[in-house]
């Protein structure tokens, strides 16, 4: 049998101490020969039908990582996109309960409404900060910025006891960190940050009786058949959250449907564990040089203070990693070694 390494190995050919993955996940070979035969049926005028059976396949295997039946996961092609849904469903002056500096995806569409309350707070009071009337929380499961994790299932619980929905981002989760999405009335993902797929391709989960959400973005494929719902107006929704789903993007599912067989293959257990070992070998290499990350616990995005001006020497380096608001924002995968993290370090102690 295959083992971890190995798996890994053969997948990932990196040129570079690549260290971005909460920007960017890398594609696994799998992922860019699909991507490329993809694109040949197009190129050679082949049948369709396989790219169609590989968004249905994503789909499935999204709902396995989910943790959900299949039948509540809808397709976009953002999470801004999926949030917008959501804040089209609110009464006017409904109050949204958000973590201050939160994603942008996970706030603006609340905002724009403009007939929205909405309310933010440091993410760490924003259990308790679930009072009556709140109508929506809306947060990422872990934060980009810094990487911090939100507690979830407080949250879950505050919102329970005071009538509110939830509405999660596992964006920067789904792939390391053991995704319940059946915890929350609404969650959504892209696929090309931990996911390792190409951009174009995000879902949605929506609750079994859709949490009221109306699907006004609907076109063709939102039809219990689609294929008969080309011309004129859908004459009957599909019966599942396939009514929210966005025409998808064939060859983003294509080159998707191979990277989560890899993290299934893998295990989101073995990756959590993986990237975590390397964020703490990278927390301690810092306090060695004197640093401290902002506070993350059990995350693989670390984020250090006054050291994002230093990107561009680490990219001449040959080191990628990300600077957000002047901080230095490493994040670390299944691909990444520990040779990687030192290879970091040494660059910052020069």
């Amino acid at each position: 049998m295959d083992t971890f390494e190995s798996l890994v190995r053969a997948e990932f050919t990196p040129k570079t101490t690549y260290l971005n993955t909460a920007s960017n996940g890398l594609l696994p070979a799998r992922t860019v020969a699909a991507l490329h035969e993809a694109a040949l049926l197009r190129a050679e005028g082949r049948p369709l039908t396989p790219l169609y059976e590989d968004v249905e396949a994503c789909r499935t295997a999204y709902a396995r990582l989910a943790g959900v039946p299949v039948d509540r996961v809808a397709l976009g092609a953002s999470v801004a996109a999926h949030t917008g849904l959501i804040a089209a469903s609110l009464p006017a002056g409904a109050e949204v309960l958000t973590a201050e500096d939160d994603f942008t995806s996970v706030l603006n569409p609340f905002h724009v409404r403009g007939d929205l309350k909405v309310r933010a707070v440091p993410l760490e009071r924003i259990a308790e900060s679930v009072r009556p009337g709140t109508a929506l929380v809306a947060v990422s499961a872990a934060q980009s910025a810094d990487g911090r994790v939100a507690d979830l299932p407080a949250l879950r619980a505050a919102a329970r006891a005071h009538g509110a929905r939830t509405y999660v981002d596992f964006s920067q989760a789904a792939g390391w960190l053991p995704t319940d999405a059946d915890a929350h009335d609404f969650s959504a993902a892209v696929s090309f940050k931990w996911l390792l797929g190409p951009h174009g391709a995000a879902f949605l989960v929506v609750p079994e009786d859709f949490g009221g959400l109306s699907p006004i973005l609907a076109g063709w494929v939102a039809g219990e058949r689609p294929w008969d719902s080309c011309y004129g107006p859908v004459s009957e929704l599909a019966r599942s959250a396939r009514r929210f789903d966005l025409t998808p993007a064939l060859f983003s599912y294509a080159g998707l449907r191979r990277s989560l067989e890899l993290i299934e293959e893998l295990g989101v257990a073995a990756i959590g564990a993986h990237d975590l070992a390397l964020a703490d070998r990278f927390r301690a290499g810092l306090a060695a040089l004197g640093r401290e990350p902002l506070p993350a616990p059990g995350s693989p995005i670390v984020s250090v203070p006054r050291l994002g001006s230093r990107q561009g020497e680490l990219a001449a380096a040959g080191v990628q990693v990300s600077d957000r608001s002047g901080n230095l924002r490493a994040a670390f995968h299944l691909y990444n070694t520990p040779a990687d993290v030192d290879r970091l370090l040494d660059v910052l102690s020069g």
